[in-house]
């Protein structure tokens, strides 16, 4: 890691550098990831089962569907101690998600006017789980529990060569339609269809360079929930453990070669013991040392408020904070972690909140996947009579005041049958 302190000589410059550093791989990506998302588009299953052939290992006889029976081997076949975990995580994802459920509701402005909205579900959601350096179940149960709680009738996961505590996860969530494939082509097949693939409305989950490039290709077609680039945490602490902080750096760094990683406080001693750590914790840790030799940043600031201002600045995916107090001035993140004991990987499988969280600045426009993502807001509006006398007249005043004079008698019209 770096030591960037605030009062030395040329810090701004590399605090500079710090801020332009934020990783968007998905870009160097978008050539090769178009060429195989139009080609999917175009040539649907045959072109699918070559990508999924090449860069999935799938041999032409195996099925690109994964059938009942082999995810019901998968749950059943699970260690004891596994499918308790599963359980836990799942009864708490679910438990956040159930409270996250926006109301369908209605009121009166005016008397004889009811206005209101109602809420529905998206026909059908593909659910990406990444499938590469490790197995992520924790990713399943984060994308396709919201949908289900949102009242998704199809839900569809792809995931290139699942592994066994995967297709687990989905056996125990009674998941019925999963696909062994990934990559971009994955996203076209979800997003377009491929003949026994049916589209989807829209796509979430995290996924590798090639996926997040395609996932924005597909945007204007297929909604989808965001485009997320590597992990990335900051802690900002003014009197934490340094051990601890370490640890947390060191865990979400393991993820990918490119997690960006800093830790932002006031006290030099504290930030040269977070350095010192978290170079002792990484060195059986490849990927770790390699995202801290890169990415990694220990930021030191003159006053509070100045390391507060740069967090926000940052608008990090994982937040690590000292106390509640702190939720005061934190504006911009997509999970906030609260005292010593909240370790960030805790967020990643057993709390509840989503660990599908937004990077690259992100989290300065939105919050990490939830079952609004899943749901549409429709609204409804009736009149009756005695509040189309009361509200028609400005109404028409405002149409004829941009020169829409259909809209104008569209309104005149029920004006004068309503008084007739």
């Amino acid at each position: 890691m770096k030591l960037i302190n605030l009062s030395s000589r040329g810090a701004r410059a590399k605090l500079d550098e710090l801020f332009g550093r934020r990783n968007q791989s998905y870009e160097r990506a978008i050539p090769v990831a178009r060429r195989i998302v139009s080609s999917v588009r175009k040539g649907g299953d045959t072109t699918l089962r070559r990508y999924a052939s090449r860069l999935d290992g799938i041999t032409p006889q195996t099925p690109l569907r994964i059938s009942s029976d082999e995810l019901s081997a998968a749950w059943a076949a699970a260690p004891t101690e596994l499918k308790a975990a599963l359980q836990t995580a799942a009864r708490n994802i679910r438990a956040f998600a159930q409270r996250q459920l926006p109301k369908e509701w209605s009121f009166a402005p005016v008397p004889g006017l009811s206005v209101g909205q109602l809420i529905r579900p998206l026909d059908a959601v593909g659910c990406y789980v990444p499938g590469g350096r490790y197995p992520l179940p924790s990713t399943l149960l984060m994308t396709v529990i919201p949908a289900q709680v949102a009242g998704v009738p199809r839900i569809v996961v792809a995931s290139p060569r699942p592994a066994p505590e995967t297709l687990a996860a989905a056996a125990m969530l009674g998941v019925t339609e999963f696909y062994r494939f990934g990559g971009a082509h994955a996203i076209a097949a979800l997003a377009y269809g491929t003949g026994t693939i049916a589209p989807v409305n829209k796509i979430v989950g995290p996924g590798n360079a090639y996926v997040t490039a395609a996932k924005k290709l597909v945007a204007f077609d297929c909604a989808i929930d965001m485009l997320a680039g590597p992990t990335e945490i900051v802690v900002t602490s003014e009197n934490g453990n340094p051990q601890w902080i370490a640890a947390d750096l060191v865990a979400q760094a393991e993820h990918d070669p490119d997690t960006f990683a800093v830790f932002v406080t006031v006290s030099a001693t504290l930030a040269r013991a977070v350095v010192s750590e978290a170079k002792q914790q990484a060195r059986n840790n490849p990927i770790a040392r390699e995202a801290l030799r890169n990415n990694g940043y220990a930021v030191v600031t003159r006053i509070s408020d100045e390391a507060h201002a740069i967090t926000n600045r940052l608008a990090p995916e994982h937040l690590t904070v000292d106390s509640d107090a702190d939720l005061a001035w934190v504006r911009n993140a997509g999970s906030v972690f609260v005292g010593p004991c909240s370790a960030q990987p805790l967020g990643d499988y057993i709390s509840g909140p989503n660990h599908t969280l937004p990077t690259c600045t992100l989290a300065s426009v939105r919050g990490g996947l939830s079952v609004t993502d899943f749901l549409k807001v429709i609204t409804v509006q009736q009149y009756a009579p005695a509040a189309l006398n009361k509200l028609g007249p400005a109404a028409v005043t405002l149409a004829e005041a941009e020169g829409l004079h259909g809209h104008a008698a569209a309104i005149r019209v029920r004006l004068e049958g309503a008084r007739a």
